[in-house]
């Protein structure tokens, strides 16, 4: 018996050639065999089993505690755990000539990991894993995907993949990845990354989110197989009219069910993803019309930033700063900083406010001190005034007038040394004119 079953054994591997041959040649419907089943499962309507065949068009479908694992005719896996339905589109692969392979999976709901095979692997430009909102190809071999009819996210065990929502241009009927401009690419070796699609985004969102992760909506068995290919020696043949020995076929099947070693894979270049622009140091902008001149349409948004402070309001101008703002103020010294772009306006006692300039400016701060005094002209063709302040500079750089100015000054100093201002002004009380608006300046070149 034992010589019998070693016989057969090494038999396999040329029956394996013929199998896989098979698969590659016209009219060939098997997809895959079920090597694992657990729970409720259903195959095309009816109980899956242990060593079902799997067709092209079949639906497969787990209840709540069901998990099934479908190797596929060139050594891959699908693998659906609890809650899922999953359908095998297409499955034809040509070991001769992998421009002929076509591969087709859909993920209707539910959690599901995708496996390649050596047919996927030589022909990636024709495999396509569908889900209801996304289009997903491979740049690898392993990935994890849950979705509904909503959403759809998409982690990388290993290489990686590439994904599309769907548009004009990626549409569920087509084959292959969908690449272009609306398309995004994940690789393994980030631990925690993720691609999300939802309904109606082409383009996918990566997040940093492992509470999101698809093995947190269903988490693994501790035997999921790995991402390694089996060799022909484990891989369970079916070809009709071939006796197989079923002792030699039962030890096949309980080496594919072992924990296999893990596979020693060439490293994977790390992806770089650029951080989130901080946004400026100082926002500022108008929150209602002034002079003609429109609100800023964004200003109120700013204002609801959270990454800044709670800011400050003078006549139609607001302003904030951020909260990690990493400025250290100078102990000592002076400066004289020189104006580098201003809007101002000015306003007659009961009349219009009218767009103007400001001229002759200047600020200078003592560090010394912790003091300020700011001086500058705002004009219009209709008229003029100056605007004088002097005030105190807060120890995180904030700009205050004192109480004896008839204006009213509020900013910030800038960038990590203090080289820089930002204020907005607005004065009280003026002779004929009053004059509001924002500035913002720079220490002097040399």
């Amino acid at each position: 018996m034992f010589n019998q079953s070693i016989a057969t054994f090494r038999y396999w591997p040329a029956v394996l050639a013929l199998s896989f041959g098979a698969a590659g040649q016209a009219g060939a419907a098997e997809a895959g065999r079920i090597v694992f089943v657990t729970g409720e499962v259903q195959l095309a309507s009816k109980a899956a089993v242990l060593d079902s065949a799997v067709q092209e068009g079949d639906e497969l479908s787990t209840g709540s505690q069901g998990y099934v694992y479908m190797k596929t005719v060139d050594g891959g896996f699908l693998i659906l755990r609890p809650n899922s339905k999953a359908r095998v589109i297409a499955y034809k692969v040509d070991a001769d000539n992998p421009a002929n392979t076509r591969v087709k999976l859909e993920l209707l709901s539910g959690v599901a990991r995708s496996i390649s095979g050596q047919g996927v692997k030589l022909s990636r430009q024709n495999f396509r894993f569908n889900t209801p909102v996304a289009a997903i190809g491979v740049r690898g071999t392993d990935f994890i995907v849950s979705t509904d009819q909503l959403t759809t996210r998409i982690a990388v065990v290993s290489g990686g993949v590439v994904v599309s929502g769907f548009d004009g241009a990626c549409g569920p009927e087509g084959g292959g990845p969908c690449e272009g401009r609306g398309s995004r690419e994940l690789f393994a070796g980030q631990p925690g990354m993720l691609l999300q699609v939802d309904k109606g985004q082409n383009v996918p969102k990566l997040l940093n989110n492992p509470g999101a992760s698809p093995d947190q909506a269903a988490p693994p068995r501790s035997d999921e197989p790995s991402g390694r290919v089996a060799t022909p020696a484990t891989t369970v043949p079916t070809v009709p009219g071939t006796a197989v020995n079923l002792d030699a076929k039962k030890d096949a099947i309980n080496q594919l069910n072992k924990p296999p070693v893990a596979p020693v894979l060439p490293p994977v270049p790390p992806v770089v993803v650029a951080p989130e622009p901080k946004g400026p140091d100082v926002i500022w902008g108008r929150w209602e019309r002034i002079a003609n001149t429109p609100p800023d349409p964004a200003v109120l948004a700013k204002l609801n930033n959270p990454a800044y402070d709670d800011g400050t309001v003078v006549g139609s101008y607001a302003i904030k700063r951020r909260l990690d703002s990493n400025l250290v103020l100078p102990a000592e010294g002076k400066v004289s900083f020189e104006l580098a772009e201003s809007e101002a306006s000015l306003q007659r006692k009961g009349g219009d406010a009218l767009a103007a300039k400001i001229t002759d400016a200047s600020l200078n701060v003592n560090f010394g001190t912790r003091s300020f005094n700011t001086s500058m002209l705002v004009y219009s063709p209709e008229g003029e005034t100056r605007v004088r302040a002097t005030g105190d500079v807060h120890s995180k750089g904030n700009l205050v007038n004192n109480s004896a100015s008839n204006t009213t000054v509020q900013g910030y100093l800038t960038g990590a040394k203090a080289d820089g201002a930002q204020f907005i002004f607005k004065t009280i009380d003026g002779q004929s004119w009053n004059a509001e608006g924002y500035t913002r300046w720079t220490t002097p070149t040399r």
